[in-house]
């Protein structure tokens, strides 16, 4: 008998899901910002989508969230914010006014958006 190729025959398919989490948070400031001032928002400070108040500010899971900052409705880029997670006394939402700009008005409307994701994956093989 010559040699032959032995091969599986068989088909796979798989399914990927990546499911998003948005989460809303909002502040009003009671005061004015300066250009080259610093913001700091505690998290009780902050209200839900529902008006509820917020405890803690969530954890960002490692390259599946990120985070937005609006402020009077408007994007602002990622260099001027720092978020450590967590309750009163341990996390926050920072904002840094740039020097040389307008600063942040008292009364004006800060949102805080976070998105993180849920990948999951089914894989079925038949053969």
């Amino acid at each position: 008998m010559a040699l032959q190729l032995v091969k599986i025959l068989d088909s796979a398919s798989s399914t990927i899901e990546t499911v998003p989490t948005d989460s809303r948070f909002f502040y009003v400031t009671t005061t004015s910002t300066a250009a080259g001032a610093t913001l700091t928002i505690d998290p009780a400070d902050f209200l839900t989508d529902t008006s509820a108040a917020v405890a803690t500010l969530p954890t960002l899971p490692t390259n599946n969230s990120y985070f937005n900052i609006y402020i009077n409705g408007v994007l602002q880029m990622s260099g001027i914010s720092a978020y450590p997670p967590g309750a009163t006394g341990v996390g926050s939402l920072a904002i840094t006014v740039p020097a040389g700009g307008d600063g942040i008005l008292a009364d004006t409307p800060i949102v805080l958006e976070i998105v993180s994701f849920a990948p999951t994956s089914n894989i079925t093989v038949s053969t």
